[in-house]
């Protein structure tokens, strides 16, 4: 929404970087850019050196579906992970494209065999002009329940909402809890077999 930081140029951008990491009580420097999936050839050696030079850096990118995961874009995240910097992805849901779990497991399979964590699942925003984009959040709960279990737990990203009016982002997820009473818990797991847990003193 505030535009892509890597359109600066790379001295633009160590500028930046040496003043945000003279704020004395600045833990966390996170980037958030698409250049990986739209301009992979924007990630370059003299680029990543940049970053290294003012780690730690968290970098955040934006792969919506498979036919994203070029070569280029694998051989930028590669360039990235090599100069140190930790990776993750944040996925738009959006109907039609990306809205069921085996195009989003074999992204997300995709991202961590280059080192990319996935992040998040947004819901999709109601901003004008793109509705027919827009999917029910049990979709989303659905994709979360279709991926737990069946896949590594570093291929479940969150499936998150951006309240509106700056109320931030809430979590969604399956459901596991059947029961609760006392200090016993019923649960299901990911295939919904039922299990019994009792919690100890």
């Amino acid at each position: 929404s505030g535009g892509d930081p890597l359109t600066f140029s790379d001295d633009r951008i160590a500028e930046l970087l040496t003043g945000l990491r003279a704020i004395p009580h600045l833990e966390i420097i996170r980037i958030a850019t698409r250049n990986p999936v739209t301009l992979p050839q924007r990630i370059t050696p003299a680029l990543a050196r940049v970053f290294k030079a003012a780690h730690p850096i968290y970098v955040n990118t934006h792969f919506n579906h498979p036919a994203e995961c070029t070569a280029e874009a694998a051989a930028a995240l590669g360039l990235l992970a090599d100069a140190g910097c930790v990776l993750g992805n944040q996925m738009v849901l959006l109907a039609g494209v990306n809205d069921d779990p085996t195009t989003v497991r074999e992204l997300n399979h995709w991202l961590l065999r280059h080192r990319c964590r996935p992040y998040y699942i947004f819901q999709c925003d109601a901003a004008r002009g793109i509705s027919h984009f827009r999917t029910p959040i049990e979709r989303g709960v659905d994709i979360i329940d279709g991926l737990r279990g069946w896949t590594s737990g570093l291929a479940v990203p969150h499936y998150v909402i951006d309240l509106p009016r700056g109320g931030g982002k809430v979590s969604m997820q399956p459901d596991y809890v059947l029961d609760h009473v006392g200090r016993e818990w019923t649960f299901r797991n990911y295939r919904g077999e039922r299990f019994v847990y009792e919690e100890g003193l």
